[in-house]
């Protein structure tokens, strides 16, 4: 009886991102007016970053990934930093941007094309790591100092495989 509620649950749960799944296709235009796809970056390992203006320890990470963008970057990660912010604090989202000086591309998404396709519960920050199968490889929620060493190596390791 037990399984058939886990079945149940399952079934008419939105999906969340979970390691080994397929990583759901999306096409959206980041701040500077460039289409954002996943299929654009087969072949490279792709680090999923949401996160909303007001959310404190996204402030503190964001940093963290910019200097992995930096670094990694030609090595083949991908950062999109999509932003959760709905209409209300949309006019904050440039401005923190450019504040933190981020060169990874940015996807404003107040109406869930892509959030809701990953990060249905809205937990901020939310990272997914996509392979360069397409494939999620990890998944992290919340943010604490040192988790980006974790992170790091999760990248490294991907882009080290052949």
């Amino acid at each position: 009886m037990r399984s058939l509620f886990v079945a149940l649950a399952l079934a008419v749960a939105p999906f969340q991102a979970f390691a080994a799944d397929v990583a759901p296709a999306f096409s959206v235009r980041d701040l500077s007016n460039t289409t954002q796809t996943l299929a654009q970056y087969k072949g490279k390992v792709v680090l999923l970053n949401f996160w909303a203006t007001f959310c404190g320890p996204c402030k503190v990470e964001m940093p963290h990934l910019q200097a992995l963008y930096q670094e990694l970057g030609p090595k083949g990660l991908v950062i999109l930093g999509i932003s959760m912010d709905d209409a209300r604090f949309q006019a904050q989202v440039k401005p923190m941007v450019m504040g933190l000086r981020l060169t990874y591309p940015i996807i404003a998404d107040p109406q869930g094309v892509v959030y809701s396709k990953y990060n249905p519960g809205k937990t901020m920050p939310f990272n997914v790591i996509v392979d360069t199968q397409g494939r999620i490889a990890h998944v992290h929620s919340g943010y604490n100092p040192g988790d980006e060493k974790t992170v790091r190596a999760e990248i490294e390791a991907l882009l080290a495989k052949p």
